[in-house]
C-alpha cells in the first residue's frame, strides 16, 4: 500500500462525514491514523489513486473469505467509478488468494448505498454466518461469491459439470448461459437436467425458444430458453415462463434474463485449444474415457433439415474433446455460501477441474 495511514484516514474520514447523518454514528469516523495503519499491517487494503492523489481506498477485515471494510471515495472523485474500480481489484485479490467469498457491512439507512453494492452482485446474507462482522440490527451484511474458471475437456465432462451444478439448484434458480455457437452451453443444460432428474431429451430450444421438462422424482421442473433469436427482455417477457417454480436455463442470457432473478449463475464458456498439443495435453479431472463417443447433442434432434447456423455451427463444434473454460460468475447472496465452486471443482479422478 503506497499511501500512508495518515492519507488513507483522511479518506476514511471525508468519504464517511459526506453521508447523511447516522444513528448511531459511523464507526469509521472513530479510526485514527494509528488505527488504520494497525488494520493495514495487519490484512492489508487497496487505494486508487488519480494522477498520483490518493482518490479511495478500502481495507481488509478478517473472514471468512475475504472482507471489505472503511470503503472510501473522496467525496470530489464520486461518480467516476472509484468504488466500482476498487471493489472489482479486491476481488481479484480474493481470486489469487483462493478465497470463496467477498462480504462487507452497510447501513441499512443508506438505500443508495445497497442499490450500489446490489449493482456489483453483492446480496444480503445471514450474518450469522460471518461471526466477525457486527450484527446490530441498523447492519447489512453482503456477500458474492467470488468469480472463478473451471475447465472441461468433452462434452461427457461437460455434462458432468452440470450434473454437479443440478445438485445446488432449487425451485426459483436461474442459470444464464453464453459462449460462442457450439460452446456447450446444451451440453451442460443436459447435465443440469439429468441432475435434477426431468424428462428428456434436453436438445436445443432454438426452434421453439422455449421448452419445459417436468421432473421425474418430484423436484423442479427445468425451463430451457433459447435466447437467440430474442429481441430484448420484452420478447422474453412475451413467453410467460413460469421461473418461479422452476429451475430456469437461459442459453444466450446475457444481457437479456438477469431481471427474472436477482440471484443467479451466470456461466461463460470458452473454446479452447484441442487436447493432445503443447501444454495443454494433460487430461483435467472429468475428461472422458478414451473410447467415448464424440458429442452432438447440441442440435436438435427435431430441426429441419434446413436448420439455420446457429443450430449448425453448434452441432459441428460440440463434437470432439476440444478442451473449454467454463467461467462461473455467481450473483447474489444466495450464492455467496452455497459452495458452488467447491462442488464443480468436485471430480472423478485426483487432478483438478480448474
Amino acid at each position: 500500500m503506497s499511501a500512508d495511514a495518515a492519507e488513507i484516514h483522511r479518506l476514511v474520514v471525508a468519504a464517511f462525514r459526506s453521508r447523511p447523518p447516522l444513528d448511531p454514528p459511523a464507526d469509521a469516523l472513530s479510526e485514527t491514523p494509528e488505527s488504520i495503519a494497525a488494520e493495514i499491517g495487519a490484512r492489508g487494503g487497496l487505494v486508487a489513486t488519480r494522477n498520483g492523489t490518493p482518490v479511495g481506498s478500502l481495507l481488509f477485515g478478517t473472514g471468512p473469505g475475504l472482507r471489505l471494510t472503511r470503503v472510501s471515495v473522496d467525496p470530489a472523485q464520486r461518480r467516476q467509478r472509484v468504488a466500482g474500480s476498487l471493489v472489482r481489484a479486491a476481488e481479484a485479490v480474493a481470486a489469487d488468494r483462493s478465497e470463496p467469498t467477498v462480504s462487507l457491512v452497510a447501513r441499512r439507512e443508506l438505500a443508495s448505498t445497497g442499490a450500489f453494492w446490489r449493482s456489483l452482485g453483492y446480496g444480503e446474507v445471514d450474518p450469522a454466518s460471518f461471526p466477525q462482522v457486527d450484527r446490530r440490527p441498523h447492519n447489512l451484511t453482503l456477500a458474492r461469491a467470488v468469480p472463478f474458471p473451471v475447465q472441461v475437456a468433452g462434452a461427457a465432462a461437460m455434462r458432468r459439470l452440470g450434473h454437479r451444478l443440478a445438485n445446488l439448484l432449487a425451485a426459483g434458480d436461474l442459470v444464464l448461459l453464453d459462449g460462442d455457437l457450439g460452446a456447450g452451453k446444451t451440453t451442460l443444460t443436459q447435465g443440469i437436467g439429468a441432475g435434477l432428474g426431468v424428462r428428456g431429451p434436453v436438445t436445443s430450444p432454438t426452434f421453439v425458444l422455449a421448452r419445459e421438462h417436468p421432473s421425474l422424482v418430484g423436484g423442479p421442473p427445468l425451463v430451457h430458453v433459447d435466447g437467440y433469436r430474442l429481441a430484448g427482455a420484452t420478447e422474453l417477457g412475451d413467453l410467460d415462463l413460469d421461473t418461479a417454480a422452476a429451475v430456469t436455463v437461459v442459453e444466450w442470457g446475457r444481457g437479456l434474463a438477469e431481471s427474472l432473478a436477482p440471484d443467479r449463475v451466470q456461466i461463460t464458456i470458452d473454446r479452447d485449444a484441442a487436447l493432445g498439443t503443447g501444454a495443454d495435453a494433460a487430461t483435467p479431472a472429468g475428461a472422458p474415457h478414451p473410447d467415448a463417443e464424440p458429442d452432438d447433442a447440441d442440435a436438435d434432434a427435431d430441426a429441419d433439415a434446413n436448420a439455420d447456423a446457429n443450430a449448425d455451427a453448434d452441432a459441428n463444434a460440440d463434437a470432439g474433446d476440444e478442451l473449454r473454460t467454463v467461467r462461473v460468475d455467481a450473483v447474489g447472496g444466495r450464492w455467496a455460501l452455497a459452495g458452488l465452486r467447491r462442488a464443480l471443482d468436485q471430480a472423478g479422478t485426483p487432478a483438478s477441474l480448474g
